[in-house]
């Protein structure tokens, strides 16, 4: 404050705020009705109903019968419960093994589609109509082509002497087979991935293939260092995804069957639908969405802090 005032600069604390004139008022109150519905949206749709799962997660909850509290019991009841630690670690193979793998492809499908030939919009549709397929459609397709004895997938592997697995009854192959109808529809994400290869300046590169660097390298040190923020989104965004992972593995086995074979397609949020609409323990079911939600906010934590290592900013 002191140098302020040396150099001739005026420092008034607290700040004095002008009176706003009729129209000021006026513009203010219009802005606020515009602003109404999304607001009562908020309130009703968002807040509310996370309120009232947090209370919820702490009681007895069925809609037939009156609120009882129970304090940390639905939590308490987590940590011996062995399909919500087979829930978990479902989710966390998707999370650790698939959003990297379908990151990576993701990748290398937007540096060919950036690649200067002829049809280059015609390949950029064809590659994007996928992610706009509906899941129950999309689903149902894969179910067709991962389909051990008639699939397409099993008979082109039986076409260069591979025996194909029984991807919908193999544990240890149900997972992987999710996870490559998930790549099938990872149109949005090369659709990002192109709009930041978009933004690499070309004089980097011309540069790096003066100095010698082919075309590996040029990918390596120029091009990847210059889409890490877009990697920082796709990933952040792609795991949280996968930690709500639950449209596809509810079609995958159906309503009957769902986490068939052994669990292995039992996710998080299949099992805390089972609790919620199945067996109407509502409590339950709130306390796992908490506990999923504290999760995933502490991931997302986790991978900002990580990403200042990695990431790069022009500028």
């Amino acid at each position: 404050m002191d140098k302020l005032r040396a150099k001739g600069r005026s420092w008034n604390w607290p700040p004095k705020f002008r009176k706003w004139g009729v129209r000021e008022r006026a513009n203010f109150w219009i802005g606020m009705v515009f602003l109404l519905p999304w607001t009562i949206g908020f309130l009703v749709f968002t807040l509310y109903p996370m309120a009232a799962s947090l209370v919820y997660s702490f009681s007895i909850y069925h809609p037939k019968a009156p609120l009882e509290w129970a304090g940390l019991q639905n939590y308490a009841g987590l940590l011996n419960d062995k399909l919500f630690w087979k829930s978990l670690y479902n989710t966390l193979y998707m999370v650790v093994i698939g959003v990297p793998v379908t990151l990576l492809v993701s990748f290398f499908c937007a540096v060919l589609l950036n690649l200067k030939v002829r049809g280059q919009s015609i390949y950029r549709v064809i590659y994007f109509l996928p992610s706009i397929v509906p899941t129950v459609a999309s689903v149902i397709l894969w179910l067709w082509i991962l389909n051990p004895n008639a699939g397409i997938l099993n008979t082109l592997l039986g076409y260069v002497g591979i025996q194909g697995p029984n991807w919908m009854s193999n544990p240890a192959w149900s997972k992987p087979g999710l996870i490559l109808l998930g790549m099938w529809g990872m149109g949005g994400t090369i659709v990002i991935y192109l709009s930041g290869l978009q933004d690499v300046p070309t004089s980097l590169l011309e540069a790096a293939e003066l100095d010698g660097a082919n075309w590996w390298q040029r990918l390596w040190t120029v091009t990847v260092p210059m889409v890490s923020p877009i990697t920082l989104f796709n990933l952040i965004t792609g795991v949280i995804a996968q930690f709500q992972y639950f449209a596809q593995a509810y079609v995958f086995r159906g309503t009957q069957n769902l986490g068939y074979p052994l669990n292995s397609t039992l996710f998080y949020s299949v099992y805390l639908y089972q609790n919620a609409f199945l067996w109407l323990k509502m409590g339950y079911a709130s306390a796992m969405a908490w506990v999923l939600f504290i999760i995933i906010l502490i991931c997302t934590i986790l991978l900002l802090k990580v990403s200042e290592r990695f990431t790069y900013y022009a500028g």
